[in-house]
């Protein structure tokens, strides 16, 4: 018989409604079962793509045994993190305060009231690791609670004051942007970065796309680390994009490398790394002109169109890390494999020059592509040049992906989230119009247009979508990376409709999120009753939703000269400025944030014609480069009372096509011909 899961939407809970385990989701009915029984709480977040989380059910749910201590002795409620990033957070916190150290599967024990005293990962069945069993430890807590039921209240009790304590910020020292701590924070990423294997700290290695973009940025204008910046910026993306962590097949990045060298990755593939990756790429592209950046990007964007998209417009969550009960089973090959492919001696050279495959291979036997020449060294070694060596990899690269999609495929986690696609909105939306591709621009407005009719009614938010159906308020971050998402799209393309429903949720942001205090909650004012208002300000694998809010209300204050959404977002600035310097690789998103805020932004409007050729060579001018502190509006009629204040007052000249470009909302003299917007740009 199934449990109490068998009703949710979300893959990872439904993973486990066949489990002996007498799961609830979270809710009014669990919690109140465990005040009635005054039975502890079991407590197990995971997500649908995570290894551990799999080794965990199949040693310890599916064993009956276990499954009959846990229902007799606690309340059992399973979670999916990604639809309650709320919950993740703030037990998150509560394993790291507890323990030094937190992941997936998250395993908590808490009170009646939702105090957590016990935590910790992954617990294995038997005693390894240095882990006790887990049947030993379920024992072990349900003697504590029946005999030291007091002590363990207060510990509870005493942890959940913790959190509450940890969601609020000093007040800043001063509220002054400090342009000084942009340069700081980009020398601290500088001198720490790794030259010899690339990335920043030791295994494992995470892909950092906020910082990289912050670099990025600083490598537009910092006179004192912008050719540093840069360096740094193609080194880690060249590294990355030679393999392991890169499907150089398939397109796509995993999780993380295993490794120093990116070599073995942990093989989930998740949106938010992905859509994040693309856009860097994008911008690194665009900076630097090197084409292998473009075609990473492309091929990203291509993998989530092919493999994590829903027919209706929404992009799904993840590709688990297994296929077959193996991690890593579906990228890795084998010498046999690859020789029934490469059958063509001259296509065969060609492949072991850029990938020198070892017969014993460099994974548990098998083989992860990964190249260890760089571009530059291939092209000198094979004579090719790079188009030629692009295309023929390419060739190489299809018949392998043909030959692998004839494996069993890792399971897909096909929820949608407003958050992470929104971060595919904009990666799509830039793209799209930088790269003059039609089905990228395409594929940003099905997206936003699913995003706007399926998850928001004009009033709510919702947070997760699958089969149709809607589950749970929408946080902080989905409102914040919705409203950036659709600001993309709306340069992009400068439908009204995406400007107008970005304002409308920024208006509903502040309504229901703001914090008298400082800054902005998580959740919404109406959101369940926790033990703690979640108050997440660090940037982990995707930006805080104080960071994306912080961002979102910048650039919207640069459309429509809103001073009072401006001081929010550099209050929240302030509240932060002072860790930036001192921890870079976890404010990546803030230090775009302060980079936005210190400015000086450039705002255009261009004003004509939709369709004029005149206007197309204004848009695509702009969009060729990458030009992080400038936001464009363009009128081609009569405007709507929620046009953007950019757009008043701003006539075409002698009827022709016209282009404005401000700072402060203070303009140039306006110009009809591309020379003179060139000019005023540079």
């Amino acid at each position: 018989m199934p449990n109490k899961l068998i009703d949710e939407t979300s893959p990872y809970l439904l993973q486990h409604a066949g489990n002996p385990v007498d799961w609830y989701p979270w809710g009014d009915e669990a919690l109140q079962k465990a005040r009635t029984e005054n039975k502890p709480i079991f407590l197990s977040i995971g997500y649908a793509a995570c290894h551990w989380c799999h080794v965990m059910e199949h040693e310890s749910f599916e064993d009956p045994s276990i499954a009959a201590i846990l229902n007799q002795h606690f309340v059992s409620i399973k979670v999916d993190r990604e639809e309650r990033p709320d919950l993740d957070g703030i037990y998150m916190n509560a394993v790291v305060a507890m323990t030094g150290q937190g992941g997936w599967p998250m395993s908590v024990f808490l009170t009646p009231q939702g105090e957590p005293f016990y935590g910790g990962t992954y617990f294995p069945s038997t005693q390894r690791y240095g882990m006790p069993a887990f049947r030993d430890l379920l024992e072990a807590i349900a003697s504590a609670w029946q005999n030291e039921h007091e002590e363990i209240r207060q510990t509870g009790q005493k942890m959940a004051q913790e959190l509450a304590h940890s969601t609020r910020l000093n007040p800043p020292t001063t509220s002054l942007m400090r342009p000084a701590a942009l340069d700081q924070a980009a020398q601290a990423l500088i001198d720490s970065y790794d030259w010899q294997q690339g990335g920043w700290g030791k295994a494992p290695r995470f892909p950092q796309p906020m910082v990289i973009e912050f670099l990025l940025m600083q490598a537009t204008h910092s006179k004192d680390t912008s050719e540093q910046a840069q360096q740094v910026v193609s080194h880690i993306l060249s590294t990355m994009a030679k393999g392991g962590l890169y499907d150089v097949v398939g397109g796509g990045f995993h999780r993380y490398s295993t490794d120093d060298a990116w070599l073995v990755p942990h093989f989930e593939k998740m949106l938010y790394d992905n859509a994040q990756l693309a856009l860097v790429y994008l911008h690194a592209y665009q900076l630097t002109g090197e084409l292998s950046f473009r075609q990473v990007c492309q091929e990203t964007l291509d993998f989530i169109i092919r493999e994590m998209s829903n027919p209706q417009g929404g992009f799904y969550s993840s590709l688990d890390a297994d296929s077959e009960g193996e991690e890593g089973k579906y990228y890795v090959w084998t010498p046999e494999e690859l020789d029934q492919v490469l059958v063509d001696a001259a296509e065969r050279e060609l492949f072991f020059q850029v990938y020198p495959v070892e017969r014993a291979g460099n994974f548990e036997g098998h083989t992860i592509l990964q190249r260890q020449a760089t571009t530059e060294q291939l092209l000198e070694a094979t004579h090719l040049s790079q188009d030629d060596l692009f295309a023929r990899l390419a060739s190489i690269h299809a018949r392998l992906y043909h030959v692998r999609e004839q494996r069993v495929r890792p399971a897909t986690d096909d929820k949608v989230l407003v958050s992470w696609n929104a971060f595919a909105l904009r990666a799509f939306a830039e793209a799209g119009q930088a790269l003059q591709r039609p089905d990228y621009l395409a594929a940003a407005r099905k997206n936003a247009d699913f995003l706007l009719t399926k998850l928001y009614n004009g009033e709510r938010l919702l947070r997760a979508w699958r089969n149709g159906q809607v589950r749970h308020n929408g946080f902080l971050e989905d409102y914040a990376a919705l409203i950036l998402g659709l600001l993309a799209l709306y340069q992009a393309d400068f439908n009204p409709r995406w400007y107008e429903s970005a304002s409308h949720l920024a208006e509903d942001m502040i309504a229901n999120f703001r914090d008298p205090a400082g800054g902005f909650f998580d959740t919404r004012s109406d959101h369940d009753q926790l033990i703690t208002r979640p108050k997440e300000v660090q940037d982990n694998a995707t930006p805080s939703g104080s960071a994306l809010a912080a961002s979102a209300l910048l650039h919207l204050a640069a459309f429509d000269e809103r001073v009072d959404w401006r001081a929010q977002a550099e209050g929240m600035i302030g509240l932060v400025q002072e860790y930036l310097v001192r921890h870079p690789t976890a404010f990546g998103y803030w230090l775009q944030a302060l980079d936005f805020a210190v400015g000086p932004v450039q705002q255009v409007a261009i004003i004509g014609p939709e369709n004029d050729p005149q206007v197309l060579a204004f848009r695509e001018y702009i969009s060729r480069a990458y030009r992080p502190r400038t936001v464009i509006a363009v009128a081609s009629g009569a405007l709507s009372s929620s046009a953007p204040a950019l757009l008043a007052d701003r006539p075409m000249q002698q009827g022709q096509p016209t282009v404005y470009v401000c700072q402060g909302f203070t303009c140039n003299l306006p110009v009809t011909q591309l020379e003179g917007l060139q000019q005023q740009l540079a």
